[in-house]
């Protein structure tokens, strides 16, 4: 067993020590089981700071940065935010099911991570260890904590708990660094907890198939080279939460937008590289695009699933939201990658000629693309959401709405102010709110 092993399993064994808080909480007395939930880890805390600093203790916990000043920084951190969580859900209403589960997710989804690694040195081997072993003990530990306190969440809740932060949390370990375990437990139980506000109800047959099918499309990504790992991860996340808080047809519209996105990427890579406007890293996007395409849209579903008990609007004003984020996406990813392949590019503001790949610039042929783009997801939404003729004209709108507003950003803003993916982003909230505004117009919601 490596010492990374050992050390996985001994950060696990203080992860262990959460279900010591529900089990507090059935005191008589709010402020002792207070002190008796965060008591414990913040005595560890002050022991990884102040007095264990060498001996076989300090070696089986620290990190390579730990041994630099000599005090174990990473279990501090991790116990402090334990301590802080814990705090949140004896005192401030965080769900003791949420806690708990967000604790185990981090703390045997790395041991698992680590145990995968010993046995195969593959990074989606690692992940997907890390992601099973994370949502199985968080489940787990969400049904011990129900058995303990009067919480009456129902397991597919629970499992669907469990999978979405082990998701989300590995996306984050992904992107960050070891040290910034307390940013990811705090992170990944803020998202449940809203989740668990919103009583979202859970079916476990749409739970299933939702793990089933955007796993599924989430290797072949990988597989293909469309994605990287994290690329992957968020992917299957927003598939995920886009089935379970949405709907199928939400997902069918999310999903054609990848694949086709990808497929367009990867056309005639070998001229668009020659030409020098070619995706970086071979076509293979990572977290952060598909975050910048996704998270409109992903707001929208988040949006829906609190409406009308949480948000006074009606439900369907966020389908087109979402729609017409994603149709922009879409419009913009075609004509930027079709579009590309042409002469004479002119750009927006001033219709002067310029160079391939210069901001801002547009081809009547990526035009073209790009209503073709936004008419097929607005063809999707009639197929799968009975939107009526009018609204997917509205969603076609507002895709091209929105594929306009990331070429006037590019022309405008873009490498002075803000990067391209912000553009990305801005041009998908352009085409939410004006698919909503479109839709509630001319009412058609």
């Amino acid at each position: 067993m490596t010492a990374t092993v050992r050390r996985a399993g001994a950060f696990a064994l203080v992860g262990t020590g959460a279900l010591l808080v529900p089990a507090a909480s059935r005191t008589v007395s709010q402020a002792v089981a207070t002190v008796a939930g965060t008591l414990p880890f913040i005595a560890i805390a002050v022991l990884a700071l102040y007095v264990v600093d060498s001996g076989p203790l300090f070696e089986l916990f620290a990190r390579p940065g730990d041994r630099e000043d000599g005090r174990l920084y990473g279990l501090a951190g991790f116990s402090l935010a334990i301590a802080g969580l814990a705090l949140l859900a004896l005192q401030f209403g965080l769900p003791l099911s949420v806690f708990a589960a967000v604790v185990f997710i981090l703390s045997y989804g790395n041991l698992t991570q680590n145990l995968v690694g010993m046995w195969r040195a593959d990074p989606v081997a690692a992940t997907a260890g890390f992601v099973a072993g994370g949502s199985l003990l968080g489940f787990g530990a969400g049904l011990a904590t129900v058995a303990l306190t009067p919480e009456a969440f129902l397991p597919p809740t629970l499992a669907f708990f469990a999978v979405t932060g082990a998701l989300l949390a590995s996306l984050l370990r992904a992107v960050l660094f070891a040290r910034d375990d307390p940013l990811v437990l705090v992170t990944v139980a803020l998202l449940l907890w809203l989740f668990a506000d919103l009583g979202v109800a859970v079916s476990p047959t749409r739970v299933g198939i939702a793990l089933a099918v955007t796993g599924v499309f989430g290797y072949v990504s990988y597989w293909l080279e469309a994605a990287s790992i994290p690329g992957m991860v968020t992917g299957v996340l927003l598939g995920l939460l886009t089935i379970v808080l949405g709907d199928y047809g939400w997902f069918a519209m999310l999903i054609t937008f990848f694949g086709v996105g990808a497929l367009s990427t990867k056309f005639r890579y070998d001229d668009k590289l020659a030409r020098g406007i070619a995706q970086e890293n071979e076509g293979v996007r990572g977290s952060g695009n598909v975050l910048a395409n996704s998270l409109t849209a992903l707001v929208a579903v988040i949006g829906f699933a609190a409406s009308p008990s949480h948000v006074p609007v009606a439900p369907s004003l966020f389908l087109f939201a979402f729609a017409g984020a994603v149709a922009a996406a879409m419009s913009d990813t075609l004509s930027s990658e079709i579009g590309g392949l042409f002469d004479n590019p002119r750009l927006i503001t001033t219709l002067e000629r310029v160079a391939p790949g210069t901001d801002g610039a547009v081809t009547w042929q990526g035009e073209v693309a790009g209503i073709v783009g936004a008419a097929l997801i607005a063809a999707i939404a009639v197929l799968f959401e009975s939107v009526a003729p009018v609204g997917a004209v509205v969603i076609v709108a507002a895709g091209v709405l929105g594929m306009t507003a990331d070429s006037l950003l590019g022309a405008t803003v873009e490498g002075r102010y803000v990067g391209n993916q912000a553009v990305n982003f801005l041009a998908t909230v352009v085409a939410a709110v004006a698919g909503g505004a479109l839709a509630l117009g001319i009412g058609v919601l």
